[in-house]
This record gives C-alpha cells, structure tokens and sequence, in this order.
C-alpha cells in the first residue's frame, strides 16, 4: 500500500528525516551527516517532495548506490501531498519570454551564437556555474586570446578536393579531430543531461569523455550509446582508493577506452560568478562520505571527496588497477609531459581546467607549442605519445592550429554545454557539423587535404609567447564573455 503524503510530513526534523523522489519515499536521516552538499539542503525538503531540487544535480542512482535498500520506503500516493503554493517570478517570467523569443536554429553559425543564446536562456544560476572561471577570469580569456596570436601560413597548388578529417586517438581510429571532454552537471543545462552529449556525438562520431560530476549515472551514458561508439572516463581521484578501483574497472568493464584522471585538481578554485549565483545549498552524491562547502557555489560543493594527496607514486597503482590507456588530464608545462612519460602513461591533456583553476595559469596551445619540439627530440610525436590540448577553442581554425603544432586531438567542453542548454540534441549537433563545416574549409585554404598533413610549417608562433594587455578586443567572444560586475550594495537601514 502506498503511503500518504500526510504520513510522510510527519518526519520532518532531523531526527527522523524523510523525503520524497520520483514519487517514492526515502528515509534519509542516518545520511544526512554524510550527504556532500551538507544536510541543510536535505532538511529544507524534509517530509516534502524534493525531486525538482533532487534531478538538476543528482545522477538517478544516488540513492541506490547510496542508501540502503532498508531505507527505501516505497511509492507514495502523490495525490495525497500537498502542492505548494510557489510564489511567481519575475526573474523566470523574464527568463520564460526570452526562451519563446531565442533564434532559430538555423540561425546559428557559429559556436558563440550558441554561447550568446544559451546566457539569455539559461537559469542564472546555472549560467554562472557553467561561464565562470578562477579569480579574474584572465586565464579563461587567455585560452581564448592566445589562439588568436598563431596565423597560418598556407600552402597553395594542393589537390584538396577530397578533405578527410579522420584520424587516430589513443590507438583508436575517429572520424574528427575533437572530441567532447568531460564537464560536470549536464542537468543544469537540459533535462537530459549527459545523455543529450552521448547521442549527439553518436550522430557524428566523436569521442565523448564521460565526466565524473554527471547529472546522469555513469551507466545511463553507457546504455545511450550505440554500436561501437567511443567513450572515455574522466576521473577525479576519491580520497577512498577503494571507491576509486571500483569506479575505474567498473567502467573498463562497460567498455570504456580511456582513463583521464585530472591531476589539476587538488582543490577546486574559487569561481566568483559561480558563488555570487548564491548556489549554496545544492550538492551531488556522486562520491558521497565527506563534509563539504556550501558557501562558495556548485563548484566547491560537489567536489570535497577529491584527494589532494594525489601524486606521481599513485600513477604505477593506476597502471595496475586497469588495462585502459591512461591520460593525465591537467598538465601545465613541459617538464611534467617528459615525467609523464617516464611514468608510463600513454598521453597527457595540456589543460589549464578552462581557466577555472589557477588564474594566470599559461594556456594550453602555448605550452603544447613548447612541449611538441621537446618530444619530437625524443622520438615522442604524434602516435607514440598522445597529447591532448583543451580550453578556449571555439573555431575549427583554432583545432587545425593546434594539430599543425603536434596536438592528437582538442577537446571541446563549454560550448557543447551551451548548445544543449539553448537547443538540446539538434544544438549540439549543428555545433558539431558547423566546426565540421569550418574545418573542411580551412583544411582546403591552408592547402592539406588531410589530417596527417598539417605540420608545424603551416603555422608562425611569433606572437604566440608575447603576452600583453594590448591584445587587439575579439568582438564575439566580449559579447558572451561575462563582465566581471560587483553585485549592487542593498541600502543601509535607517535607524
């Protein structure tokens, strides 16, 4: 017999805390001391339904994993719960207006209409955890920025009637040069979350690198893809090695292909867009059993279980735990790209975390222009070493300069987000044929007909070192780029 809504009201405190989800009861007072997010967010839905604050952030199994079956309490006759009034929003009515009013999607030509469209369509909150970055937000623009000081240097009378993009990544053969690299909360963005990513890269066969901060359970993105479709784990490494091993052959098992544990990570930066969103009462199961911030927005509430005692005597257990390829994820300079490779890992992803960790970090195409010349010393270009390079990438132009440098293969995060935010599986899909489209064109007008023939003479790298503030203003990416304004001061009270 299902319970009543009036039965489940009753158990509202703390020490005796139920809560509703997807129409089932859940008594969750013994895991409130370890819920990640803290147990106030658990205790302001206690005896109510709490689904709607439960699906954005939490991956459909959390409770399963999580909480003992004893625990679950069973359907509840949703008739019998109470609707709660909502007071109306002015700020989502806004919002809801802006929704009916966006472009067509046709009218999208470039991956920054999408970002412009998703920041107007996009909950605040969840806008300022996707866009924001560490600090002043100068590495994220750096990523960008320094893309536009590498200029081609093309090359003419070169059959290029048939351009083919395919290429190899991690001993895998893929039809592109990019793949979707892994970012957290897909649910912020679309019901859906990561699934939507997972279909629309089936769609045009690119690589999808699963993230560890999913909405979606790690197995609801296995199921969604098809065939013998490419899937790699990012991996963010639980102070709880168990938990790890578990997580590691649970995915080489489903038939993942590549590990990417993020070594620039110790502890998540301080992201101000994203606290100033005031998202300080949400948090994610993922990885459960720690204490955590609220106070400092999604980011810092959904990552407390990540070990900073990370460290290069832990590459050799990895090594041991599994028979994927293994990646560093987050590798900044050249002399941790020979050490990486004296560890034995089969790659490395230049990556500053997209500008979200150390601000003033160097970006990636600059220390990729840096590390190539070094490994291609040892014998370590392309197919032998897999390097990797994310951040700032927008343009297919922007991937063909970084593969003319020696990179394997750009990983393309935010902009895949934005896409699904403001148009679902069609947006990211569209985003992803328009860098196809681009990349035709470019490959044509450098004058390469293939992948394997860009080299680093097709590129001039002169300006790409000089960092200065006179860096001439991109206009499309200043009209999606967030200013950095200080929230309005509320007026003192009169005594």
């Amino acid at each position: 017999m299902a319970l009543t809504g009036n039965q489940v009201a009753q158990h509202n405190h703390a020490k005796s805390c139920w809560v509703i989800v997807h129409g089932k009861a859940y008594d969750v007072t013994e895991f409130l001391p370890e819920h990640p997010g803290g147990q106030k967010i658990i205790l302001k839905y206690a005896g109510r339904d709490a689904t709607e604050e439960f699906d954005p952030i939490h991956p459909p199994d959390t409770l399963d994993k999580y909480l003992d079956t004893s625990k679950h309490l069973g359907p509840v006759d949703m008739a019998t719960v109470a609707k709660e009034a909502k007071e109306e929003d002015p700020e989502e009515a806004a919002r809801q207006d802006r929704i009916a009013q966006k472009p067509l999607l046709s009218q999208c030509y470039n991956l920054f209409d999408f970002e412009a469209v998703a920041r107007r369509v996009m909950k605040r909150a969840a806008w300022g955890y996707y866009s924001s970055a560490a600090d002043d937000e100068i590495t994220m623009r750096e990523n960008h920025s320094a893309l536009h000081r590498i200029w081609f240097r093309p090359q003419i009378l070169v059959d290029v009637e048939n351009v083919d993009f395919t290429t190899t990544m991690l001993g895998t053969k893929c039809s592109v040069p990019f793949y979707v690299t892994a970012t957290a909360l897909g649910k912020l963005g679309h019901p859906e979350g990561e699934v939507v990513l997972t279909r629309a890269a089936r769609t045009h066969d690119v690589i999808q690198m699963i993230p560890t901060l999913a909405s979606c359970a790690f197995d609801e993105i296995i199921d969604a893809r098809r065939g013998d479709q490419v899937q790699w784990l990012q991996l963010y490494v639980n102070k709880d090695r168990e938990i790890t091993r578990s997580i590691v052959q649970h995915a080489e098992r489903r038939g993942c292909r590549g590990l990417f544990i993020t070594v620039d990570a110790p502890q998540l930066g301080r992201r101000e867009k994203d606290m100033r969103s005031k998202f300080t009462d949400r948090g994610s199961s993922v990885q459960a059993g720690q204490d955590t911030d609220t106070s400092q927005g999604a980011a810092r509430a959904i990552s407390s279980f990540i070990d900073p005692s990370l460290s290069w005597k832990d590459v050799a257990w990895f090594r041991s735990i599994t028979t994927m390829p293994i990646v560093l994820k987050g590798v900044q300079r050249v002399e941790d790209v020979l050490r990486a490779v004296e560890a034995g890992v089969q790659g490395v992803v230049l990556s500053n975390h997209g500008g979200r960790q150390l601000d003033f970090a160097r970006s990636g195409i600059e220390v990729l222009a840096e590390t190539m010349p070094v490994l291609r010393e040892r014998g370590l270009d392309r197919g032998r070493f897999d390097v990797f390079v994310d951040g700032g990438f927008r343009r297919a132009g922007d991937i063909l300069k970084a593969l003319c440098l020696g990179a394997t293969g750009v990983g393309i995060g935010r902009p895949f987000l934005y896409a699904m935010s403001a148009y679902g599986q069609h947006g990211v899909e569209r985003a992803m044929q328009l860098l196809k489209d681009e990349m035709e064109m470019n490959m044509r007008l450098i004058g390469c007909a293939s992948v394997r023939d860009l080299h680093p003479g097709l590129v001039d790298t002169t300006g790409l070192f000089i960092h200065s503030n006179a860096t001439p203003t991109d206009a499309l990416s200043s009209t999606v780029y967030d200013p950095l304004v200080v929230p309005p001061q509320r007026p003192k009270a009169k005594l």
